[in-house]
């Protein structure tokens, strides 16, 4: 899995590296390892921090969250619940249609008279 982060006119410490990447273990259990995540931090004008996530998936999918706050740890926060919240549902769907699909094949089998089960 390859992360990538980017910081613009932002220094992060040692300690607000570690939260960033303690926070990043939580999608990184859902991901495989095609996958890659980009974090991108800066601040604005009026001093608030904006963390931009995006996870690229290899089959051309992408899930991306913006947040802005005071702080790098509030911003980080909000982004990760935004970006888990839309990889489960994908995933969740992912699944719900190929439960669906097995339905309607099982649906449509018949089984002979005769056959023991």
């Amino acid at each position: 899995m390859k992360t990538r982060f980017l910081f613009q006119g932002v220094e992060l410490d040692g300690k607000q590296m570690a939260y960033v990447s303690k926070r990043l273990l939580r999608i990184k259990k859902l991901l495989t390892p095609a996958d890659s995540i980009e974090v991108e931090v800066d601040r604005n004008k009026k001093n608030q921090f904006r963390v931009e996530v995006m996870v690229v998936l290899p089959r051309k999918l992408l899930f991306r969250s913006e947040e802005m706050t005071e702080s790098v740890e509030g911003s980080i926060d909000a982004a990760i619940d935004d970006i888990e919240r839309q990889i489960v549902e994908h995933k969740e769907k992912r699944n719900d249609l190929l439960r669906r699909g097995g339905r309607s094949i099982k649906k449509r089998l018949t089984i002979a008279g005769e056959a023991r089960l």
